[in-house]
């Protein structure tokens, strides 16, 4: 009686089995088991992150990407000369670069486009940058003066040392400088990495806050008020029907993948 028991018990147990394997064969077959997995979810996540960048569609995504991967030398100098991330000055570049793209659309598609060139400014901004003649020699300033808040020490005093008695046309020649933007990036360079210094002084580090280093880039020297609760803000710049602030376009770039291949974070 015993080992009848015991023999119903695994004919029961295999027709179980046998019972789950057909189970599972139809399941398959038929596809009731076709559920999104964790790296399809991400890899969906990830797609619609991309196209939520209309910044960086378009000819003038485009444009922009072949004209400043030209301009990685010189941008890799003025990061090395400055102790600064290459990164967060294309941060404010591509700001300063898209907005004349999407403003000036007839000399887009007549110059910049045709040519695959940065637009170089020569009037109210100067340069690639678009820095203002006074927030240079602020720049310059700031670079000599060790009771400054903007001081950034011994090592930095000569980086913008001119070699004429003509310092303005010195300035405005190597601003705008279309052959070697090293001097525009550089200036740049400098003013964010003084602007960092000037609130870390004061006892706030924003070294690792591209989107209120770049909201301050825009705003100037004087707008540069070292506080707890930094917001992200400045010029206004609309692209393909959305309105950004120059410190969130910036800070959009800089956390992207886009350009990470020259330009690591």
């Amino acid at each position: 009686m015993g080992i009848r028991k015991y023999i119903n018990v695994i004919v029961y147990l295999f027709a179980a089995i046998g019972f789950i394997l057909v189970v599972g064969y139809f399941a398959v077959k038929f596809g009731w088991t076709n559920v999104p997995g964790i790296i399809d979810r991400q890899n969906e996540y990830f797609q619609q992150a991309q196209k939520a960048y209309s910044w960086a569609q378009g000819e003038e995504w485009n444009v922009f990407k072949e004209a400043v991967i030209r301009d990685k030398e010189a941008l890799t100098k003025a990061g090395m000369a400055s102790d600064s991330n290459p990164r967060l000055i294309v941060a404010q570049l591509i700001v300063e670069q898209l907005r004349l793209y999407h403003t000036n659309r007839e000399l887009f598609k007549t110059v910049f486009a045709p040519l695959k060139l940065l637009g170089n400014q020569s009037q109210f901004s100067w340069g690639v940058m678009g820095l203002k003649q006074e927030t240079a020699v602020e720049i310059e300033n700031h670079l000599k003066d060790s009771t400054s808040s903007f001081y950034l020490g011994k090592k930095y005093e000569n980086l913008l040392d001119f070699t004429t008695t003509d310092h303005n046309k010195e300035r405005f020649d190597r601003i705008i400088n279309e052959h070697d933007r090293y001097y525009s990036y550089l200036y740049a360079a400098l003013y964010l990495k003084q602007i960092e210094t000037q609130w870390k002084n004061a006892g706030f580090d924003i070294s690792d806050r591209p989107e209120i280093l770049s909201t301050l880039f825009n705003i100037g020297f004087k707008n540069s008020h070292p506080n707890h609760n930094p917001q992200v803000g400045g010029a206004e710049i609309e692209i393909k029907g959305k309105t950004y602030s120059f410190g969130g376009l910036a800070s959009e770039f800089y956390a992207s993948s886009e350009l990470e291949e020259a330009f690591a974070k």
